[in-house]
């Protein structure tokens, strides 16, 4: 009974140990890379495990890139996919522009790859110029017409522009600029409608592309749409906003004439009493005068014939003050 036990964990331990020998020396892989003409070792696809790579993924793109012609080693792959590349991308993007005949090292590729650009698609662009679509751009001509257009950019990528330059957002953002200039130099909205492709030529003219990492082949206008009249819009606009200041100033100056009115009539008013109060001092003053021996009789008599001919005079003329006019006194 022992020796039956003894012999299924024999068996046992035998079975884990071959399957720690196979997964950590693949030798299907090695055989693979062997029948495909591709030198490595068993003990690099060893170190491959101990230091946590893929050895599928490392042998297979090794095998595709010596069946391509490409001269790339298994410790520069490593490397890259420690660094959290994409392997199997920087490879299909090698491939595909040594068939092109582009220029691209391994180099660039994986700093394109790291930079978190797809590199393969980079180089379908630039084999395969890619359309770009704008979205609406709104502009207004000199006459003050606004005009909507959308364009359909053409660009190719740039290869050697993908690590540090501005990508399609920066196109798109150049190319509503450069639209927005050209049409607002215009002087009519109806010359740009009649010449679109002068919007093209002008936009073209600036150099967009420049720090970008694509080329700009061609701008072509999609859609042109007359919008609102902003010109109008804006007169309309001044000119009330011009009235309502108007209106305010002259509010302003209306209540300053009130306020000086006022002010007018009060002083008016405080000069009347300060007449009648000193009208009111006059027979005391007199009566003063009389007692001091400083006015005589005769002196007042006089006095009070030359107010009797100034009342007469002022009754004639119907100076204000008085009860009746001269027409009043005839009746």
């Amino acid at each position: 009974m022992l020796e039956s036990l003894s012999g299924v964990v024999l068996l046992v331990v035998i079975v884990v140990l071959f399957l720690i020998f196979f997964y950590y020396i693949p030798i299907n892989l090695w055989i693979t890379a062997i029948a495909s003409k591709v030198k490595i070792s068993i003990v690099t696809l060893f170190f491959m495990r101990l230091r946590k790579v893929p050895p599928k993924i490392i042998v297979n793109e090794l095998i595709k890139a010596t069946k391509a012609g490409l001269s790339v080693t298994s410790n520069d792959m490593e490397t890259h996919y420690l660094a959290k590349g994409n392997v199997p991308n920087v490879i299909n993007a090698l491939i595909s522009a040594d068939k092109a005949n582009i220029p691209l090292t391994y180099k660039l590729a994986t700093a394109i790859d790291l930079a978190g650009r797809d590199v393969e698609e980079a180089v379908q662009v630039s084999v395969t110029p890619k359309v770009i679509e704008t979205p609406p751009v709104s502009a207004m001509a000199k006459d003050g017409i606004q005009l909507i257009v959308k364009a359909r950019v053409t660009v190719r990528a740039n290869i050697n522009q993908l690590v540090g330059g501005a990508g399609e957002e920066t196109i798109l953002a150049r190319v509503g600029e450069g639209i927005v200039s050209s049409i607002g130099s215009s002087h009519t909205h109806k010359a740009v409608l009649e010449n679109p492709d002068s919007i093209s030529k002008a936009v073209l003219q600036k150099g967009l592309d420049s720090g970008t990492a694509f080329e700009i082949l061609s701008i072509d206008i999609a859609d042109i749409d007359v919008g609102e009249n902003i010109g109008a819009k804006l007169q309309t606009e001044q000119a009330s906003a011009d009235l309502k200041i108007a209106q305010a100033k002259a509010e302003e100056r209306r209540a300053m004439a009130v306020a000086l009115e006022q002010e007018m009539s009060a002083k008016a008013e405080e000069a009347r009493a300060n007449v009648i109060q000193a009208e009111s001092q006059v027979p005391e003053a007199i009566a003063h005068a009389f007692k001091e021996g400083q006015l005589g009789l005769m002196d007042y008599y006089k006095f009070q014939n030359i107010q009797s001919d100034t009342d007469m005079r002022n009754s004639i003329s119907g100076s204000p003050g008085d009860d009746k006019g001269p027409d009043d006194k005839k009746d």
